[in-house]
């Protein structure tokens, strides 16, 4: 069995040293945010104000991207289609205070996981949808190859981000100062490093790739090879005293990566559907099992998912992959394959 099932079908959950069942378990859902989304009907959704891989609108005005895929994902599963949702485009410096607000249900705006966002700003971190390091993204006549050689020079940056704080890390730890020009947007920051204002760039991988992929000469542009500010694993943010709708959120981009473990695509999906044998799959499509209640929706949650968006190898594909940016997947692979990307299992 694999690990997203078997934690689902173990669901089992102990209060005041008393064993509750699975059906006893899902009557106890109650989210004031799941139960606003369904009131509403739409998913309120946090989003960057436009940057490609992960949130940017195409030539007919539609938005995509890994963070957009897993906005309609969660529409999907709470409210029955991945069209029903209303996107915000926020900044780096507001996004937590609307988030906090509730004028959003959840935020997935590339955001880093940090200890004082989940501390000092009582932010939850249900799961991490992208890991990347701090890059750094120059001009090749500006002849340097090393973060060192950066001493003097200007680099444009998002305001509000740990990114100012991982430059100012590094000048003291290294005796050099690299200067930062700061933005409210990553498409004035784009601009101004184009236009020659900044010497380079500075975000997360895969925000640096999008970066380079709107400068007017890509092939002008490199990528130094050291990163910065240790592993960053980037995913959505909800708000705290919500654990049923956080666990949802987590849930959403779990089923998104067991599809992937279990081969099942947005081409193949119907298919596989048809009276399969395989226990895991026939749980995943709902076929059998409760698995839904425990999350407050209903328990053809995750196959519609993977009908409507894809899996988690699928999106990345076209976000960061072959068919978006070009960005290698490293990392952001399966577990068995090398990645970060995994599910949790409870013994």
């Amino acid at each position: 069995m694999s690990n997203m099932w078997k934690a689902v079908s173990l669901a089992f959950v102990a209060a005041a040293g008393v064993t509750i069942g699975a059906e006893q378990a899902a009557a106890q859902v109650s989210s004031p945010t799941l139960d606003a989304v369904k009131k509403r009907g739409q998913l309120i959704c946090g989003i960057d104000t436009g940057i490609p891989g992960y949130a940017y609108q195409d030539s007919s005005g539609e938005w995509q991207g890994l963070d957009i895929a897993l906005c309609r994902a969660i529409a999907d599963a709470t409210v029955g289609s991945p069209t029903k949702v209303k996107f915000i485009g926020l900044t780096a410096k507001e996004r937590f205070s609307v988030l906090k607000s509730g004028e959003i249900d959840v935020l997935i705006r590339d955001s880093e996981h940090s200890f004082m966002r989940n501390t000092a700003l009582g932010l939850e971190l249900p799961a991490v949808n992208f890991y990347t390091g701090q890059t750094f993204m120059v001009r090749k006549n500006l002849g340097v190859g090393r973060l060192k050689e950066l001493n003097g020079a200007t680099i444009c940056v998002l305001t509000g981000t740990t990114l100012e704080t991982n430059i100012a890390d590094f000048n003291r730890a290294n005796g050099v100062e690299i200067k930062t020009l700061l933005f409210d947007k990553p498409e004035e920051a784009f601009a101004a490093a184009d236009s020659g204002r900044c010497d380079g760039y500075t975000d997360d991988g895969g925000s640096v790739a999008a970066a380079r992929s709107t400068m007017k000469a890509p092939a002008d542009w490199l990528f130094i090879p050291e990163t910065i500010g240790g592993l960053q694993p980037i995913g959505p943010l909800t708000r705290a005293g919500d654990e049923p709708w956080t666990r949802l959120v987590r849930w959403v981009h779990y089923a998104m990566l067991e599809a992937e473990v279990l081969g099942i695509t947005r081409a193949n999906a119907d298919k596989m559907a048809e009276k399969p044998s395989d226990p895991d799959v026939r749980r995943f499509f709902g076929i059998e099992g409760d698995f839904g209640k425990l999350l407050g929706v209903d328990n053809e949650w995750s196959k519609r998912i993977v009908k409507d968006i894809g899996n988690y190898g699928e999106v990345y594909e076209a976000s960061f992959g072959a068919k978006g940016l070009g960005l290698p997947r490293g990392m952001n692979n399966l577990y068995d394959k090398g990645g970060l990307q995994t599910l949790p299992t409870w013994h």
